[in-house]
């Protein structure tokens, strides 16, 4: 029986094509001293996204400019720790939210946009302003437009099916850190529920995902969430019923974080 026939590549060539940490080789019975910085790094900024502040004024500023004058709404969870310790307060707004909201209603059937600090408001004062810029553009190019916009404090995903529901949107456009890695702490996820209604699952919802420096950039994902929202309203579905054949070409290569 041959041996088997010594492979074509190196381990080490892996980290030419991914962030993982691959082929960091050891030092005893650890790691090396620098493959265990670079760790420690890692997890000291993925802590530090989870607990950053959350720009809301930048935030609001930037969409005004875009001509989306959101309503600043908040969730049941009172400060940062519980928002961490209680998921389900953040998946309710707060009575004074409520109230806004109602006031602010102009009618039924439009596309409701929420952006929403989640696990990593590092992500959503990087990203979220540039993305609907993106978003804007190539949706007013389909003939559609973002009714109602708001930027919400102590956001779950599913905050955005309660703001939904009282504004009777058809569409829930939500953007929010997700839950930062340690070689993302900064992405950014984009859910779309259609006919948004408190009670409403995943399984109901489209997802673009992992949009940050080395992922999806702004303009890749705003041309799929822009194909998401016009499928989804056309066959008035979202979800696993809706499959993003948008078509746009994925990178083959995953690039290193700077």
């Amino acid at each position: 029986m041959k041996p088997p026939a010594p492979p074509s590549r190196r381990i080490g060539d892996l980290r030419e094509l991914t962030p993982a940490r691959v082929g960091l080789g050891r030092a005893g019975a650890g790691l090396p001293t620098e493959a265990l910085l670079a760790f420690t790094l890692d997890h000291a900024r993925a802590r530090d996204a989870v607990h950053a502040n959350f720009d809301t004024a930048d935030l609001i500023s930037g969409l005004r400019e875009l001509g989306l004058p959101p309503v600043r709404l908040s969730s049941r969870a009172q400060t940062r720790r519980e928002y961490l310790r209680r998921p389900d307060l953040g998946r309710m707004l707060d009575p004074e939210s409520q109230r806004l909201l109602k006031d602010s209603r102009r009618g039924a059937g439009e596309i409701a946009m929420v952006i929403g600090d989640g696990l990593s408001p590092t992500a959503v004062n990087s990203h979220a302003v540039e993305l609907v810029r993106n978003l804007v553009q190539r949706l007013a190019s389909d003939g559609i437009a973002i009714g109602h916009a708001a930027v919400a404090s102590g956001a779950r995903v599913a905050l955005g099916d309660e703001i939904g529901e009282i504004l009777a949107a058809r569409m829930m456009v939500m953007l929010i850190g997700e839950r930062p890695g340690l070689s993302a702490p900064d992405s950014l996820g984009v859910y779309l529920t259609f006919a948004p209604r408190i009670g409403c699952t995943d399984a109901e919802r489209n997802c673009v995902s992992n949009i940050h420096g080395a992922g999806l950039t702004c303009d890749q994902a705003a041309f799929k969430v822009a194909w998401l929202i016009r499928e989804g309203v056309k066959r008035q579905i979202t979800g696993v019923a809706l499959k993003d054949e948008s078509g746009d070409a994925t990178p083959q290569r995953i690039a290193k974080p700077v």
